[in-house]
């Protein structure tokens, strides 16, 4: 799975970003129209946890996008 890093505008609740409103996928604004799944995948070993989403975009695409919570940075995925 490769993993490309995105800009992403997010609702930060009580929790930080918790979920994306707007990202940037190379160079192309795409607002976030619909949540349609959404997880967290944890390592204990690595110490890692992402939150992905699975979202519909206003280029009428599906994209999977995460949040690596250890570097603070979002990712698109495919």
């Amino acid at each position: 799975m490769d993993a490309e890093q995105i800009d992403v505008i997010s609702y930060s609740g009580n929790r930080g970003d918790e979920r994306p409103v707007t990202f940037v996928l190379r160079g192309l604004r795409i607002d976030v129209v619909e949540i349609a799944d959404r997880w967290i995948e944890e390592g204990f070993e690595e110490r890692m946890r992402k939150r992905y989403f699975r979202v519909k975009g206003s280029d009428g695409n599906t994209h999977r996008i995460y949040f690596d919570e250890n570097v603070l940075v979002w990712y698109y995925t495919s």
